[in-house]
């Protein structure tokens, strides 16, 4: 465990009624996500900037859109492009971001996505 996780560790159990609790409880409890889901939330943010044309220059060849007829899902499938750094985070993302309800990637504003990605990482991770 690294000295970022042991901080909100450590903060739930100063709180007064949840120090027997574990820590994954003392979370649910509060209504916040672990460090892993933090991170996950941040990237799935990015990446919806990506999409939506924030970083053009930056962004060029991380992922591109894939061809796909099905119905179920979300509209806005992705596949792995050519850039070649953080490989291992890019597998994690492009396959959380495609698990992503429709209502939540194709939401009509960031602030709306967040508050739609909120939602499904509670169930998604």
């Amino acid at each position: 465990m690294g000295l970022l996780e042991w901080v909100p560790r450590r903060a739930t159990k100063m709180i007064r009624g949840l120090e027997h609790l574990s820590y994954k409880d003392r979370l649910r409890e509060l209504g916040l996500f672990s460090l892993e889901k933090r991170r996950l939330q941040g990237d799935l943010i990015a990446d919806l900037q990506y999409l939506k044309g924030a970083y053009k220059k930056d962004g060029e060849g991380l992922f591109t859109r894939a061809c796909s007829d099905r119905t179920r899902g979300n509209g806005l499938k992705l596949k792995e492009g050519t850039f070649r750094l953080h490989v291992r985070k890019k597998r994690r993302v492009v396959r959380h971001w495609n698990r992503l309800p429709r209502e939540a990637v194709d939401a009509p504003s960031l602030e709306v996505f967040k508050a739609r990605l909120d939602g499904a990482l509670g169930n998604l991770v």
